[in-house]
């Protein structure tokens, strides 16, 4: 394709990115407004007019699919193959780089990359080795993506912990699982990025022959970058040969390390800049846009964009205000019924959409109480979560201590050290005397006849469910309060788990136990 067809598809902001040169380039993209566009035709204008090889163009992006996307869409821009060109992940870049260059650090080149399973089997594995809750594994391998994402060593963590307390045992398991990764010659997800760095730090020669090779950088969704990947990006764009495409409004990605300063500071590391904003969009009504832009203008940190269109104003946009989450959710159900006993949509013309998971459960609940069939898509059902499902059990078996699913549900959870083999004689023992497995327990603890060590465990177990049975509450949120305290179930969770359970016990204020029980199945 012609510079002049490159040009002609492109409004005339889009246009000045691509033809921007000579200074780095921060494009500010809105919602829909184009930006892949002009990242791919701002590449392929580059080979063209420039007389620049497609294999000096440094373009990075985050998903496999979209790396693809953009290696396909460049390839039809500028008839060639782009087989070999760097265009891909920050991931596939680190590896391609570290795979030519990474015995400069001490490691071999032939390394195995662990996935995210591997990554967490091997942190099971440690926590097990330490005596630490093994149902930790994902908080813990969190926290040490998030350490990685900062550049942090095990070393510089260990130098900053205070000697005692969760961040003490945290920096023991992330040393020995470095110490795992070397000794296996694996790196994970984050080390591809961590050690890229360190190679170009420590080796300023190769820095210098990897600024030389890369003529421009490209970067696709700046906004979700981490503090490792920004530190890359400028160690390559010394020459100031960097264009960033990004929206601090869509910065969603803050669990997973990335960090909205990246943007916002990208003028005061590069003072050359040219900003330029993309604010024509192509997706939505104005309608739709000036609803979006009063809401998202509440943020205090951020870059002011105002969105517009050609595609006319639309419908208004429909807003109610509850005072409850539950008050929302009935309403929304008797919409939706309203409309379906008018004919005027089936049940599966609707789709109810919500920010966080813990979220659903009052909107599955409305939708249950009106009796409108529903599917969860994409997730899970608010109550066939584990965490939902185990507090449950607690609540079902302290009412019913023959209700032998809840018990082998919640017997080693937390863990215990209630295993397998001491589950199964529990069974025999049941099996053979018609008995409950709780009542079972009871009857081995009486006859003195397993091990000590076993015994002390479902003795505990049995005290828990017994203290659990004998407070009186007066409501369901009360005992499940209690079930948290007596149990110990949150002592070592992950945030998201913790809210959809206070999002649970929200739910049960004023709710008898059984009735509780009941809905919840």
């Amino acid at each position: 394709m012609s510079n002049e067809l490159l040009l002609k598809e492109l409004n005339p902001r889009q246009k000045e990115a691509v033809l921007h040169e000579g200074s780095p380039l921060l494009v500010l993209a809105g919602a829909g407004s184009g930006k892949t566009r002009v990242i791919t035709h701002k590449f392929a204008y580059h080979t063209k007019s420039n007389k620049v090889s497609p294999h000096s163009i440094f373009a990075v992006t985050f998903t496999n699919k979209a790396s693809d996307e953009m290696k396909s869409r460049i390839a039809r821009l500028i008839g060639e193959d782009m087989d070999g060109s760097w265009i891909g992940t920050f991931h596939s870049q680190c590896n391609r780089i570290l795979r030519k260059e990474i015995k400069a650090i001490g490691y071999n080149n032939n390394f195995l990359i662990y996935d995210a399973d591997d990554h967490c089997n091997l942190i099971r594995h440690i926590l097990k080795e330490f005596r630490i809750y093994e149902a930790m594994y994902k908080g813990v391998a969190s926290r040490i993506s998030s350490l990685k994402s900062s550049l942090v060593t095990p070393s510089r963590f260990l130098s900053k912990t205070d000697g005692f307390g969760f961040d003490e045992k945290l920096a023991k398991v992330y040393v020995r699982y470095q110490d795992e990764l070397r000794r296996s010659n694996a790196l994970d997800f984050d080390d591809l990025i961590m050690l890229a760095v360190k190679l170009f730090e420590e080796n300023p020669a190769l820095l210098e022959k990897y600024q030389t090779i890369f003529d421009y950088v490209l970067v696709d969704e700046f906004q979700d970058t981490n503090y490792a990947q920004y530190r890359l990006l400028k160690l390559l764009a010394a020459r100031d040969n960097i264009c960033v495409v990004g929206d601090d409004d869509q910065s969603i990605y803050k669990f997973r390390g990335a960090d909205v300063r990246n943007i916002l500071n990208f003028e005061k590391d590069f003072p050359r800049v040219k900003v330029i904003k993309l604010e024509q969009n192509y997706r939505s009504t104005q309608n739709i846009l000036d609803v979006s832009g009063a809401v998202i203008a509440g943020n205090q940190d951020r870059k002011a964009k105002k969105l517009w269109t050609e595609r006319g104003c639309g419908e208004k946009v429909y807003h109610c205000w509850f005072n409850t989450e539950e008050d929302e959710a009935k309403h929304i159900a008797a919409m939706i019924k309203e409309l379906y006993l008018k004919g005027e949509c089936r049940y599966k013309d609707f789709a109810v959409l919500y920010r966080v998971n813990f979220q659903a459960r009052a909107i599955e609940d409305a939708l249950k109480d009106e009796m409108i069939p529903y599917r969860v898509m994409g997730g899970i059902s608010f109550y066939q979560r584990k965490e939902i499902k185990d507090v449950i059990a607690y609540m079902r078996l302290a009412v019913n201590p023959d209700d032998n699913v809840s018990l082998r549900r919640i017997i080693n959870c937390p863990p215990r050290g209630i295993g397998a083999a001491t589950l199964s004689k529990v069974e025999h023992q049941a099996k053979n005397k018609s008995l409950s497995l709780f009542a079972a327990i009871k009857a081995i603890l009486k006859a003195n006849s397993v091990a000590l060590s076993v015994r002390e465990k479902l003795n505990g177990f049995v005290k828990i469910i017994k203290h659990i049975t004998s407070d009186e509450y007066r409501s369901a949120a009360d005992m499940l309060k209690a079930i948290i305290e007596k149990t110990g179930y949150m002592d070592f969770m992950e945030e998201e788990k913790t809210h959809n359970i206070y999002e649970l016990i929200a739910s049960a204020e004023g709710k008898d136990i059984g009735d509780f029980s009941d809905r919840a199945a």
